[in-house]
């Protein structure tokens, strides 16, 4: 068993976190959590209460936690400007990480993520539980037996609504010191998807960002990308949070010579199209949505967490996956920022985009 703590314990805690620490707690054994608003751990405390996990204690600052239990991991789940600061704590005091996405805000701070956890030999593990998703799974092992033949190009399209009341039940969303914007926050999970699944590095990136809605926050509402990978496959990225009245779909499609695959659903959690050589249908066509866009996948990411702990192993989104979709908003950002295509390898952070949209 491992002694797990939760730090941060708002909306996607009491949401999915809890529903992955409940699901594992035959692997994970959970004895604290921490958020600096105490009423938020106490009701992350009664939902694991309800269901089976007890002696939990609560805290506000999660130093005083580290330094006072015995942790073998923590689970990162605060605003997304604070992940660099708590991962680098945690893993300094030999603690595992599994952090939220994004994992930092910068080049800078996430290669000193994955430098910290190389040196001393601990999992450093990123939220992207998408890539869990059964259909996203299938299409894996296609691509991985060649079968879509020569790649073309893929497409990630997030085309979301978040109003005005979903910025106003957290101050940092939307600012470039904590967040970034629809790009950073909505858009990561489907574009990790579409560079995973592009078998190949990005060597080249084109993007525009635009606030057409949202004046009361500093970032992005929309943003749209070309990416130019080094196998010569082409990604188109459209990430918007104006869908009209409500979250449409996330949609993510590859396109082969002897293949073409579209997932979308709510969650890119439904095959859509599924065409190859006599074989144009999937069982996964009618699976259900789930109840939100989180998904179903923190159980089975949860799990890996275990896994790459206890067998000593690599998590299957470590720091350097973790890192690539991040990387790729900030050159979209860059991109705006200079208005022109921005070569890999490069430095920015979103405190780079003040005052520039």
């Amino acid at each position: 068993m491992l002694n797990h703590a939760l730090i941060g314990c708002g909306r996607i805690a009491q949401k999915k976190h809890t529903e992955a620490i409940i699901k594992n707690k035959d692997k994970i054994k959970t004895i604290a959590v921490c958020d600096i608003v105490k009423e938020n751990a106490e009701k992350v405390r009664n939902i694991l209460n309800e269901n089976g996990i007890k002696d939990i204690k609560i805290y506000t600052d999660y130093k005083e936690m580290i330094q006072n239990e015995n942790l073998n991991a923590v689970s990162i789940a605060t605003e997304s400007g604070k992940h660099h600061e708590i991962s680098m704590y945690a893993m300094k005091n030999d603690i595992n990480v599994l952090v939220e996405k994004p994992m930092a805000l910068s080049i800078k701070d996430m290669d000193e993520m994955i430098e910290l956890s190389e040196k001393k030999n601990l999992k450093l593990e990123i939220c992207f539980q998408n890539r869990f998703n059964p259909p996203i799974q299938e299409l894996r092992k296609k691509l991985t037996n060649d079968d879509f033949g020569k790649l073309f190009h893929s497409q990630a399209s997030i085309r979301w609504n978040r109003n005005k009341n979903y910025y106003d039940q957290a101050n940092w969303r939307g600012t470039w010191e904590m967040d970034g914007g629809t790009l950073m926050n909505q858009c990561t999970h489907n574009i990790d998807l579409l560079i995973w699944n592009s078998l190949s590095e990005v060597e080249e990136v084109y993007g525009k960002t635009v606030n057409y809605n949202h004046d009361y926050i500093d970032a992005e509402d929309f943003g749209t990308a070309i990416i130019k990978f080094k196998n010569g496959m082409i990604g188109i990225i459209e990430g918007t949070a104006n869908v009209y009245p409500k979250n449409l779909e996330e949609t993510l499609s590859i396109f082969g010579e002897k293949g073409t695959v579209v997932i979308g659903g709510l969650a890119v959690n439904k095959i859509e199209t599924w065409n190859f050589e006599n074989e144009n249908e999937h069982p996964f066509q009618k699976l259900p949505d789930p109840d939100t866009v989180y998904g179903f996948g923190h159980i089975p990411l949860y799990q890996d967490f275990y896994e790459s702990i206890i067998q000593d192993k690599k998590p299957l989104i470590d720091g350097k996956e973790g890192k690539k979709a991040v990387e790729v908003v900030l050159a979209i950002y860059k991109s705006c920022k200079e208005n022109k295509p921005i070569k890999f390898p490069f430095e920015f952070s979103t405190l780079e985009m003040k005052n520039c949209l």
